[in-house]
């Protein structure tokens, strides 16, 4: 049987986006079969979908035959349970390898990361993704952060292009992202998709829900798929008092702790998941470990988080 598009397979997901950490060994190398074995664990828990070699699978960090192994092992790991979603970015003609990289690799779509360092006029913008969309059969998701803020207008032309089938936010305008609903719902009526990329996307997402976007990114699933799980279908379900009550005793928390250092919304996630049992090494430079008393907290937040949801039962 040929699966639905990516657009269907994502548009009501059963569960969380998972957005896996990348496995080095002590060697510093990719260690692949950790990976799969992380993998196969989110898609078991309950993942809805596998968004590899992203932001908290330190795309940045990968180099591109890395990056096309990652993709490769996601697909194996995956084995077409839910769809795999691959990350491509930097400039364009980079941005262009890692796209076909991840297509030869099985994947089902692509995240097209910020272009590189430079600050890019909205027609420079619209051009870097088109390309990348035409580089591949591939749908293409355009994450929205940093460097690469899109206005409505753009985002109506992005809507219009074909194999661009949605945005992911991670500036955190609300105010723009009602604007851009707004316009590409008006001027390119269709099955649009939103997401919710910021960091710990589960502290924001009420805030989402209320201009439509439910769909969020879940770097918690990555380590406590429980906890992620049961805020998921509280979302879902609009049981307001249970999403309450994880983003105050958990969430929020372990945001505040994430704020404590550069680069912790990728290294405390990893930090988490070695907790968890599953050794996937350290992060790789420029990024860095977190301090020892924050590792401390981290245990304690998580143990807080499960408690919460035993509540429940």
């Amino acid at each position: 049987m040929t699966p639905a598009p990516l657009t269907a397979r994502l548009s009501v997901p059963s569960g969380p986006l998972f957005f896996p950490v990348t496995a080095y060994g002590p060697d510093g190398a990719v260690d692949l079969d950790t990976y799969r074995l992380h993998v196969r664990r989110g898609v078991e828990a309950g993942a809805a979908a596998v968004f590899a070699c992203c932001g908290t699978g330190e795309f940045h960090a990968l180099t591109p035959e890395e990056f096309g192994d990652c993709v490769r092992a996601t697909v194996e790991a995956t084995e077409g349970r839910v769809p795999v979603v691959a990350g491509a970015g930097y400039g364009t003609a980079l941005a262009v390898r890692y796209a076909r990289l991840a297509e030869r690799a099985g994947a089902d779509g692509l995240l097209a990361m910020p272009p590189y360092l430079v600050r890019a006029a909205q027609e420079g913008l619209l051009r870097h993704y088109r390309e990348i969309a035409a580089a591949t059969s591939l749908p293409v998701v355009v994450y929205q952060r940093d460097n690469a803020v899109l206005s409505p207008p753009t985002v109506v032309e992005l809507a219009r292009t074909e194999g661009i089938i949605g945005l992911k936010d991670g500036h955190g305008d609300l105010d723009l992202m009602r604007r851009t609903v707004g316009a590409v719902r008006t001027e390119a009526p269709g099955d649009f998709l939103y997401f919710n990329g910021l960091p710990t996307a589960e502290l924001t997402q009420p805030a989402y829900r209320g201009i439509g976007i439910t769909l969020y990114s879940s770097a918690v699933f990555c380590f406590a798929p429980q906890i992620a799980l049961a805020c998921h279908t509280a979302f879902r379900t609009g049981d307001d008092a249970t999403a309450d009550r994880l983003i105050d005793g958990f969430y929020r928390p372990f945001v505040e702790l994430r704020a404590q250092g550069p680069g912790y919304a990728v290294s405390l996630v990893k930090a988490a998941v070695r907790m968890g049992g599953l050794d996937v090494g350290e992060v790789r430079p420029p990024l860095h470990e977190p301090a020892g008393d924050h590792v401390e907290q981290l245990a304690r937040l998580i143990e807080r988080g499960h408690a919460l949801i035993e509540e429940d039962k």
